[in-house]
């Protein structure tokens, strides 16, 4: 660190240093939404019960005002102490922040175990331009700290601090370099609403959301049926007359159908767009910065030496419209604390073509070839085990079943039998694994696929396992863990299991590269 950094630096944070501070009065709006936010998240168990007393409810509507009065000044009131009795400070190289009301919580954070800082700001700090400071540490699976409110050009300052803090105790040439550079970003890559949109529609939000309102389904239905009659329209009436033919019905549950799934698309799409609007990957010397988003804004930085893996992620759609959700995976991200756009171990590019995922990997990594490599296929020894599970799943509860007489949930036991050996079949199809001298290469999925890649010296631990099954073939599935978690492949040979974990620990011995 150099005196003119030190004493921009010095400049900036004189007043915010070595004392106890109180946040600015716009945190008290920030508390406010975290337990609207935390509220409603426990709230949603209660949305049948709603739906089905909607009717006393509104007959009774004074006291639904005053409730939700009550609630509103419970809310304030709560905002009011949490923004009261937090404090924090930076003293020395560290962190501090006292917080909580009942439950006291002090945290103490040396820089030199800060691995990640991420910015957000709320829009409702955009008029004051504040941000949430964000101290992530690599051992934990949650924000180790989070300054609420400070000043956007403070947290810069701080977080050019704690960079070239962390520069400077590792390698003071190299990092001075790299501080030089720090203000020179160069843009990677952004992504257009079509992008969004098109990446709205790829992801699995539909299904998701699908899946929470499974449990509320007939409450629903009950209330559509219901507004349906108070048109006038006699539903049952209609379903059970005779004067329509079946493919008239077919057609009519075909057309809700559709104007169901359009809806469940729109709201993933807006999703996307509320998410990844105004995306930006940039990078300046060793680092690349992730930032987007329309409401809240995220910032992610993340030390090219800390990037652990490369995913490739592609669902059926992604396939068809060749597509890629490209992921640089770092620390932490078998723990999926928050979203894809605000993990704190990864940074996701959404729907990138093809062309434009294998120049983002060769940037980081130019010597990859996961692009290019041949992947070889695992033994179909697994395809025959999970078929032979499948069969005593489904077909030998169909025996037990129809011996009590039940015939037509045999049937249907045994039909999904049938219907599971396709999938069973493209799973062990979607398997494969590759390596080169740096790198090892892993592709899996079912109607998706996806691709992973990580360098051989960043492996901390392998495994090797034999069931019985997989002893009597000579196979074995091998294990590789990796500070971004663990990754596997199943049901290979033997030998080959061996060589591979025996070349890696080679590798990782005889390069002696820090996994950081």
């Amino acid at each position: 660190m150099n005196n003119e950094q030190i004493s921009t630096i010095e400049n900036v944070t004189e007043e915010y240093r070595d004392k106890w501070l109180k946040l600015s009065p716009v945190a008290i709006i920030y508390f406010a939404i975290q337990f609207i936010k935390n509220t409603a998240s426990n709230f949603v168990y209660l949305i049948p019960a709603l739906v089905v007393g909607y009717q006393k409810l509104a007959d009774n509507i004074v006291s639904i005002l005053i409730g939700v009065a009550g609630i509103l000044v419970f809310i304030a009131v709560s905002a009011l102490v949490k923004f009261y009795f937090y404090q924090y400070r930076i003293t020395g190289q560290r962190a501090q922040i006292h917080s909580g009301v009942f439950q006291k919580k002090h945290i103490d954070l040396p820089f030199e175990r800060i691995q990640n800082i991420r910015f957000e700001q709320p829009i409702y700090y955009r008029f004051t331009d504040h941000v949430c400071m964000l101290l992530d540490t690599a051992g934990s699976s949650k924000a180790e700290a989070k300054i609420i409110a400070l000043p956007k050009s403070v947290a810069e300052t701080l977080k050019q601090e704690i960079l070239l803090f962390k520069d400077n105790a590792s390698d003071t040439k190299n990092q001075r370099e790299t501080g030089q550079q720090q203000d020179q970003e160069t843009v990677l890559n952004t992504r257009s609403v079509r992008d969004l949109v098109i990446h709205g529609l790829a992801s699995n939000r539909i299904w998701i959301v699908l899946g929470a309102l499974a449990p509320f389904f007939n409450a629903i239905s009950e209330q559509v049926i219901e507004g349906i009659e108070s048109f006038g329209v006699d539903v049952e009436a209609l379903m059970s007359s005779t004067q329509y033919a079946m493919w008239q019905y077919i057609l009519v549950i075909a057309s809700a159908t559709f104007i169901i799934v359009a809806l469940l698309a729109l709201i993933s799409v807006i999703g996307s767009v509320i998410t990844f609007y105004d995306f930006r990957l940039t990078r300046s010397g060793d680092r690349y910065i992730r930032r987007n988003g329309l409401f809240t804004r995220h910032e992610v930085a993340m030390r090219l030496r800390r990037l652990q893996m490369i995913v490739y992620q592609q669902n059926w759609l992604d396939r068809l419209l060749q597509r890629v959700n490209l992921k640089f995976e770092q620390l932490n991200s078998s723990v999926e604390r928050h979203s894809a756009s605000t993990a704190g171990g990864k940074i996701m590019v959404p729907s990138v073509t093809l062309s434009e995922a294998e120049e983002l990997a060769r940037d980081a990594w130019p010597e990859h070839q996961m692009g290019s490599i041949k992947f070889h296929p695992i033994s179909k020894r697994l395809m025959v085990r999970n078929a032979l599970v499948s069969f005593w799943l489904f077909v030998g509860s169909a025996i037990v079943i129809s011996y009590f007489g039940h015939y037509q949930l045999s049937a249907a036991l045994i039909a999904l039998f049938l219907t599971s050996l396709p999938f069973i079949a493209l799973r062990w199809k979607r398997w494969g694994y590759a390596s080169d001298d740096q790198f090892i290469y892993i592709r899996k999925g079912l109607i998706g696929v996806s691709y992973r890649c990580f360098p051989i010296h960043k492996v901390q631990q392998t495994s090797f396992y034999q069931s019985w099954f997989m002893r009597r073939f000579k196979l074995c599935s091998v294990g590789f863990v990796l500070a971004c978690g663990g990754q596997s492949v199943p049901f290979i040979k033997e030998a080959t299991g061996d060589a591979l974990i025996d070349n890696t620990l080679y590798r990782v011995e005889a390069l002696r590269k820090s996994w950081m």
